[in-house]
C-alpha cells in the first residue's frame, strides 16, 4: 500500500506511535510516507520505503491566523497526488483530521482515486481539545468523514462516541499501542545497585503532574536511597527545577533532557512513575513493563488497560501523593513483589502489545477502508 502519516513531530506518545507504525510497515514492503511540520523524533534517518515530507509554513503578521491546518492541508493533497496514496493516517485528530478533510476537498479536482481517511485519536485530542465547545463541531464532522477511527484503548473509543458526536456509521477499533519488545527488552542481570532508581518520562505539561513524583521525592529521600530521573522537555521544566531546588532535591532529581532511545535508562529503572490527572493510554509504562520493569501509575483513563493493578505495578487515585509515595514505598521495601510484578510486566508487554500483532491490525483497517472504497 502507499500510505501516508501525520503525526506530532514530538517525545509525546501519539508522535512515537506513529512513526514507529511507519516503520514497521515500511519494513514490510509498503510505500510510507510522513508528512509533518518537522522531523518526527524517531525518524532521524528514514529507512529504505520511507518519505519525510515537511510542511511549509511561513512568518506572518496575523498571529491568530492559524497558518498550520491550512498548510497541512496544501501537503497533504500534495503528497497524495503525485504519491498515488491509498491511505492517509491521521494520528490526533486535531487539527489533523480537519485538514485531511480538506485535502479530500483540493484533490476532488484531480480526478485520481481519493485516499481511504483513517485518523487515530490518543487521548486529549477527546478528552479535552477536541471536545472543547470551540472546536467540537469541526472535529466531529472531519472525523464523521473518515473511513474509519481507532484508538489505543477501550477508554478513549466510549469517551470519543461521547464526547465528539461521531457518527454511528464510522467504526472505532481499539488497536493497542505497541512496543518493540526485542528492542525494550529488559537487561540480563537486573541492577542491584544503590540508590533506587525511579522513572518518569513525558513532555512535561501540567497534566502529567511531576509536582506529584517531586513531593514524593521529598517524603522519601529521608528515608531511602533514591534518585527520580525525569526524561523529556516542555513547557513546565522552568518551574520544576525551580522547585526541585527549593526543596534541597538537586542533587536527588535529575533532569536528562530528551533522548533519542530511552531503552538504556529504562533497562536501570527500579520503577517507572506515571501519576498524570488524564492518559488515553500511557506508551512510556507500556515501555518500561517490556523493559522489565514496574509501573506505579494513577488509576485514570486508559492506564488500567496497559497496567495491570497488582500484576504489573501499582496504581493509585490521581493527585493523591500520600498514596503514591505509599506505592512506591511499599516496593523499594518488597524485593520479592517488585521482581514478580517485573516478570508478569514483561511477560504481558510482549503477549499482548508486541508490534507484529498491532501492525496486523493496522493493516486490516486500512484493507478493509479500501475494500468500502
Amino acid at each position: 500500500m502507499r500510505i501516508g502519516i501525520t503525526c506530532f513531530p514530538t517525545t509525546g506518545g501519539s508522535g512515537i506511535v506513529a512513526t514507529e507504525l511507519g516503520l514497521h510497515l515500511a519494513a514490510l514492503g509498503h510505500d510510507l510516507h510522513f508528512v509533518c511540520y518537522d522531523r518526527p523524533h524517531r525518524l532521524a534517518h528514514p529507512p529504505p520505503g520511507v518519505t519525510f515530507h515537511q510542511v511549509e509554513l511561513r512568518e506572518y503578521p496575523l498571529p491568530q491566523i492559524g497558518q498550520y491546518p491550512l498548510a497541512l492541508a496544501t501537503a497533504l493533497a500534495r503528497v497524495a497526488q503525485h504519491a498515488h496514496l491509498d491511505v492517509l493516517h491521521m494520528h490526533y485528530a486535531v487539527p489533523h483530521a480537519v485538514s485531511a478533510l480538506l485535502a479530500v476537498q483540493l484533490l476532488r479536482s484531480t480526478g485520481q482515486p481519493l485516499p481511504a481517511l483513517v485518523t487515530t485519536l490518543h487521548g486529549t485530542d477527546v478528552t479535552q481539545v477536541g471536545s472543547d465547545p470551540a472546536l467540537r463541531p469541526i472535529t466531529s464532522l472531519a472525523l464523521s468523514a473518515c473511513a474509519a477511527l481507532t484508538t489505543p484503548s477501550a477508554f478513549l473509543r466510549d469517551a470519543a462516541r461521547q464526547n465528539l458526536d461521531v457518527s454511528p456509521h464510522v467504526p472505532i477499533e481499539v488497536i493497542p499501542n505497541a512496543v518493540d519488545a526485542a528492542h525494550f527488552a529488559p537487561l540480563a542481570s537486573a541492577p542491584t545497585s544503590l540508590p533506587f532508581r525511579l522513572v518518569h518520562g513525558s513532555n512535561f505539561r501540567p497534566l502529567k503532574r511531576i509536582d506529584d513524583l517531586i513531593q514524593m521525592m521529598a517524603a522519601l529521600r529521608p528515608q531511602f536511597p533514591v534518585e527520580l530521573v525525569l526524561m523529556g522537555d516542555g513547557p513546565e521544566k522552568p518551574r520544576l527545577v525551580e522547585q526541585v531546588s527549593a526543596l534541597g532535591l538537586t542533587e536527588a532529581v535529575q533532569f536528562v533532557g530528551m533522548l533519542d532511545d530511552p531503552r538504556d535508562l529504562l533497562r536501570t529503572a527500579s520503577l517507572f512513575l506515571l501519576p498524570s490527572s488524564t492518559e488515553g493510554f500511557g506508551l512510556a509504562a507500556l515501555e518500561a513493563q517490556s523493559c522489565g520493569v514496574p509501573v506505579v501509575a494513577s488509576r485514570v483513563g486508559g492506564i488500567p488497560e496497559v497496567v495491570v493493578e497488582g500484576e504489573t505495578g501499582l496504581l493509585f487515585p490521581p493527585g493523591d501523593v500520600a498514596a503514591l509515595t505509599a506505592c512506591v514505598q511499599r516496593l523499594l521495601q518488597e524485593p520479592a513483589l517488585r521482581q514478580r510484578l517485573a516478570h508478569a510486566a514483561r511477560a504481558r508487554a510482549v503477549a499482548h502489545f508486541s508490534v507484529e500483532r498491532i501492525v496486523r491490525a493496522y493493516l486490516a483497517v486500512y484493507t478493509a477502508c479500501l475494500d468500502r472504497r
